[in-house]
């Protein structure tokens, strides 16, 4: 379900905390990415602050200081508090942190404020208490210490975020975009979210149980890629698309395919294949009159019934429910 602010004409407040070490990329990823997301008149839908323990500046990873306009008193009027990841630290090294901070962040969280991370953010959740018995992620790198540190956080490093109701968190660097995006699409639906993607000249969507990119070598040139079949196949979704089809486009082997496609996506063709029609089915459930049949056949689901065990399976709710939630008044 959507926030209950963003029902609201008043803009969702977003309270990015930084501490020591911050990570400069991660701290201003919730200002870009929240800060274009807008109505169709263009108002903006959450506005985006910046805060410190007690309001001082605070070192970066980047070679620069951060100077807040606000201390830890901005979590207590946020409606989402977001804290970026942090290179060093005790929250990196010991598994603590600053008791006010702490403090803090488990009173936003106890009154209803949603609470997410980006990367190693996660490590300052934990030391504060937020992750002891929850699934969460963090940087794929981090993993083996972060276990150490916080063996009662169910770690999952192998996905792009993880959406646990009150707290989120992400893995790193662009998986924090997708995190943000996942939001915005959960509070306005996806027409807003894609709009958002569009501005940043990100992926609208990458699903956050999708693995984390360890280690995975980069195409070597256009020649080698699928982007090009991709493209080919989301404009065909309302068709039957099988492997060999894709392959052929592609002038690949299907074993070849199949190996450069996981590669660069990190799904296999036919994941790929079911996320996207799933997609498009959300996107016409919000801003189409079709009926639930044709959105089905649109989106390559070809009946009602398998598109409703796809979006019970995905969200958990049926395509009649998620068109009353998420359909754009």
């Amino acid at each position: 379900m959507r926030n209950n602010r963003a029902m609201t004409s008043a803009p969702h407040r977003v309270a990015v905390l930084a501490v020591d070490h911050v990570v400069g990329l991660d701290l201003g990823t919730p200002s870009q990415v929240f800060g274009t997301a807008r109505t169709d008149g263009l108002r903006p839908l959450y506005t985006v602050d910046a805060c410190t323990p007690g309001g001082r500046p605070v070192r970066s990873t980047a070679g620069f200081q951060v100077l807040p306009d606000h201390g830890l008193d901005l979590l207590a009027t946020a409606d989402t508090v977001v804290v970026p990841g942090i290179h060093g630290g005790s929250p990196m090294t010991d598994g603590t942190v600053d008791p006010e901070v702490a403090a803090a962040l488990r009173a936003a969280h106890d009154r209803g404020a949603r609470i997410m991370s980006i990367c190693t953010g996660a490590f300052v959740l934990a030391a504060a208490g937020l992750l002891d018995g929850r699934r969460a992620t963090t940087h794929w790198a981090y993993a083996d210490r972060f276990r150490r540190l916080h063996p009662a956080v169910d770690l999952d490093p192998d996905v792009l975020f993880i959406d646990s109701g009150s707290v989120l968190t992400s893995a790193g660097v662009a998986a924090g975009i997708d995190l943000c995006l996942h939001v915005i699409r959960t509070d306005h639906g996806s027409e807003v979210a894609n709009r958002s993607a569009r501005r940043c000249v990100v992926p609208p969507w990458r699903d956050g149980g999708q693995a984390q990119y360890i280690e995975r070598p980069v195409p070597r040139g256009p020649a080698s890629g699928t982007a090009a079949t991709r493209e080919w196949a989301r404009q065909r979704l309302h068709e039957p698309v099988a492997l060999r089809d894709l392959a052929t486009h592609a002038r690949m082997s299907v074993r070849t395919f199949t190996r450069h496609f996981r590669s660069e996506t990190g799904l296999s063709p036919a994941q790929w294949l079911l996320q996207q029609r799933t997609d498009h089915a959300r996107l016409l459930l919000e801003t189409t009159d079709l009926p639930v049949d044709q959105v089905a056949r649109r989106s390559g689901f070809g009946t009602t019934a398998a598109l409703r065990q796809q979006l019970h399976h995905r969200i958990g709710v049926s395509p009649t429910t998620y068109r009353r939630t998420f359909r754009r008044a």
